[in-house]
């Protein structure tokens, strides 16, 4: 037995170098968790001991799926969830697993049981994606679990999760874009617009800009949050999706412009609103002040705009995908691409545009084409 950590009387460091968590549970007998690191160790002993204090640690032989599940998403996954997320796993839980499989025992469990609910709730008209979501919550929680020593090994590993068929993005060429951004000018969010068109931006980051984010006279803006409507919860903001998503974008000059614009209108709603403005800062908000809830943008501005602009009926989301796919076209470096549109790597930025590949190929090589023909002897050029 090696040392043990400091202020840890149950975690202790064994002589192979593995960490050892132990926990007394029913009538005196020890579990032990073994980890690579000690704080590992240590934050699976806290987490157990936790349990162990509420009386929700029971033996692998007693503890349910509704139980442990229960348990885990209140004590354990809520706290390190957004809250959009937590509640997407709550209705999984309640809805779909605990109804299915909530009384089977937690050791019990095999991959017939999930093979079965994922079969149940594909033939009740379920998406695939929607039984994939219950397959990562089960992985998830089951993940926990075996770190805690409750169960022996993830049961997810031996089912393959549902195959979700890809969603081929609809994107807008060059004519497109400027048609749409034409009609646009007539529209109280037109600055939403060019800034998808021109920036990148996911939708919850464009509605999540505050005035303080933007300098119009350095011609840049700060990504520092997203904001969206949860349910009964009202508008929720978060911080960007990942460290990457938190990003400067340096700013087209119409983006600047229909920024300024958009400035001046919000001046005139605020004279109009009179004592019922809210001045809470948001660049884009309604007649008061307050957040722009996204199904209404879609409903009253954004589909409207694209039946008047006579171009497809994409989602919001695509003009982002249609503002990566024109930049790339223009030679844009796919890293400069990357950056601006937040990707934490640049071979997630080359998988999700690979069909604009093809034509940059295509021009590469017309251009070593050139490039040697004009140095090959007997070309007639130097």
């Amino acid at each position: 037995m090696g040392k043990r950590a400091n202020g840890e009387g149950t975690v202790y460091q064994r002589k192979d170098g593995r960490w050892v968590a132990t926990i007394t549970i029913e009538q005196g007998k020890r579990k032990y968790l073994y980890f690579k690191t000690q704080k590992e160790a240590i934050k699976a002993a806290r987490e157990t001991n936790n349990l162990k204090d509420q009386g929700l640690l029971l033996t692998g032989e007693d503890q349910t799926i509704e139980l442990f599940l229960r348990t885990w998403l209140e004590d354990t996954a809520q706290p390190r969830l957004r809250e959009r997320t937590y509640i997407r796993y709550r209705g999984l839980i309640e809805n779909h697993i605990i109804p299915a499989i909530g009384k089977v025992k937690l050791q019990k469990l095999m991959p017939q049981h999930l093979q079965r609910l994922y079969n149940e709730k594909r033939k009740e008209g379920y998406a695939p994606q929607t039984i994939k979501h219950i397959h990562r919550v089960l992985h998830r929680a089951f993940h926990d679990a075996l770190r805690w020593s409750l169960i022996t090994h993830n049961v997810c590993d031996a089912v393959d999760a549902p195959r979700v068929p890809r969603h081929e993005m609809q994107v807008l060429n060059v004519e497109q874009a400027q048609k749409l951004l034409q009609i646009a000018r007539e529209d109280p969010f037109e600055a939403v617009y060019v800034l998808a068109l021109t920036t990148g931006m996911r939708q919850g980051e464009l509605l999540g800009l505050k005035w303080e984010d933007i300098s119009l006279d350095g011609g840049k803006l700060q990504v520092r949050r997203t904001i969206a409507r949860v349910g009964k919860l009202g508008f929720i903001t978060n911080e960007p999706k990942t460290p990457r998503s938190r990003r400067s974008i340096y700013l087209a000059d119409l983006a600047i412009e229909a920024l300024k614009r958009h400035r001046a209108h919000q001046y005139e709603l605020r004279l109009s609103a009179g004592p019922a403005w809210e001045d809470q800062g948001w660049v884009f908000c309604n007649q008061i002040g307050r957040p722009v809830e996204a199904g209404n943008l879609m409903r009253r501005s954004f589909k409207p705009l694209l039946k008047k602009a006579d171009v497809p009926d994409i989602r919001f989301h695509d003009l982002r995908h249609s503002a990566a796919t024109l930049l790339l076209s223009m030679d844009v470096h796919p890293k400069i691409v990357q950056e601006l549109l937040g990707h934490s790597n640049i071979s997630m930025t080359l998988d999700t545009y690979s069909h604009v590949l093809p034509s940059l190929q295509e021009q590469a090589v017309t251009r070593l084409n050139t490039l040697f023909s004009a140095t090959t002897p007997g070309t007639g050029t130097k």
